[in-house]
C-alpha cells in the first residue's frame, strides 16, 4: 500500500471560474463556497465564479479564494481518495493543509486568511517591496548574493521560497532586489523574473504582519491532527496543536522551505502525491524532483470533477 500525501497550494493558483465546476457537481463542494461566504459576510463564491479578475487578484480575497477551494475538494472527495499519511501546504497552503487534516476548522481559518492578507499587504506600501524568481542557481550563490545587495544597500533582501532545486524566490525592498538580481547576473544568473506581486511576502520586511496576526492565531483553536503536517519554516513533521499554531505565526516573515518538505516526504516514503485545490504548481516540483532524485512517484491535482478520471 502506496504512502501518500495531500498537497494544497498557495498563491498564485487563482484563476476566474475557480471551482465551479466542482460546486456544480457535488453539493458538499457547494456547501463549502455557502460556508466561506456566510463566515466572510459577502459572497466570495460569486467574486471565484464570475471575478472581476482584478479583484480576486487582491491578496484579501486570493488567500480566502484558494483555501476555500481547496476545502471544496477535500469536502467533496476526500472520501474517495488514498488518505493522507501526511499534509503540507505551500505558504497559504499550510492554512488549507491544517482544515484537510482536522486540526483547524474551515470558517476559522477562511476569516484568518483573509485577514492575514489584509495584514500583510498593508505591511509594505505598494511599490516599496518586490520578489523574483531566480532560476539555476544554486542557494548557496543566491544567499550570498542577498548578502551583499543588503551591505551594498543598507535594505532587505532575503531568499523567500526554496521551491526545488535551482527554483528560489527572493523578497525584499525594490532596490535591494534588483542589486540582488545584477549580483547574480555577474555570477553566471541568466533567468530571472520579477513576480507580479504586491508585497514582499516571507521577508523580514512581513514582520509588522507578524505582529498583527500573532494575536489572531493566539485567539484560534487547533486541534491534533489525524496526521503529521510537514511545516513550511523547519520543514519538520509536526503534529502538536501549539506548535501547528507556532508555525503559522513564524511563516509570515519566514522562508517557505518548499525543496526541504519534498525531500522528507519522499524520505518518509511517499509515492503518492495529491495536490488538491487549484493549479498544479506543486505536482509539478514534486514530479521535477522526484525524477531527479531517480524516484518513481505517481503525483496529480485534483481541482474538479474531470480530474478524478483515471484516478480512483
Amino acid at each position: 500500500m502506496s504512502t501518500t500525501a495531500w498537497l494544497f497550494p498557495g498563491q498564485g493558483s487563482q484563476a476566474v471560474g475557480m471551482g465551479l465546476a466542482l460546486a456544480e457537481a457535488e453539493p458538499a463542494a457547494k456547501a463549502v463556497l455557502r460556508e466561506a461566504d456566510e463566515a466572510l459576510g459577502f459572497a466570495l463564491s460569486q467574486l471565484m465564479a464570475e471575478g472581476p479578475e482584478e479583484t480576486l487578484k487582491l491578496t484579501e480575497h486570493t488567500q480566502p479564494a484558494i483555501l476555500t477551494h481547496s476545502t471544496m475538494v477535500v469536502r467533496a472527495y476526500g472520501d474517495r481518495l488514498p488518505k493522507p499519511n501526511f499534509v503540507a501546504g505551500h505558504s497559504l497552503g499550510e492554512y488549507s493543509a491544517l482544515v484537510g487534516c482536522g486540526a483547524l476548522g474551515f470558517a476559522d481559518a477562511v476569516r484568518t486568511v483573509r485577514e492575514r492578507g489584509r495584514a500583510m499587504q498593508v505591511a509594505v506600501p505598494v511599490g516599496v517591496g518586490a520578489m523574483a524568481a531566480i532560476l539555476g542557481m544554486a542557494s548557496v550563490d543566491v544567499e550570498a548574493c542577498c548578502q551583499e545587495a543588503q551591505i551594498q544597500t543598507g535594505q532587505v533582501v532575503v531568499p523567500a521560497n526554496f521551491n526545488g532545486p535551482g527554483q528560489i524566490v527572493i523578497a525584499g525592498h525594490a532596490g535591494a532586489v534588483e542589486v540582488a538580481m545584477e549580483l547574480l547576473k555577474g555570477r553566471g544568473g541568466r533567468k530571472m523574473v520579477k513576480l507580479p506581486v504586491s508585497a514582499p511576502f516571507h521577508s523580514p520586511l512581513m514582520e509588522p504582519a507578524q505582529v498583527a496576526m500573532t494575536p489572531v492565531l493566539k485567539a484560534l483553536e487547533f486541534k491534533t491532527p489525524i496526521c503529521p503536517l510537514v511545516n513550511n519554516v523547519d520543514a519538520q513533521l509536526v503534529t502538536d496543536p501549539e506548535a501547528l499554531r507556532q508555525g503559522l505565526i513564524r511563516q509570515i516573515p519566514g522562508a517557505v522551505r518548499w525543496e526541504a518538505i519534498t525531500d522528507l516526504l519522499l524520505e518518509q516514503g511517499v509515492t503518492t502525491f495529491l495536490e488538491l485545490g487549484p493549479g498544479k504548481v506543486l505536482t509539478g516540483l514534486v514530479k521535477k524532483q522526484a525524477k531527479e532524485k531517480g524516484i518513481e512517484v505517481r503525483a496529480c491535482s485534483i481541482g474538479g470533477p474531470e480530474d478524478l478520471v483515471g484516478l480512483e
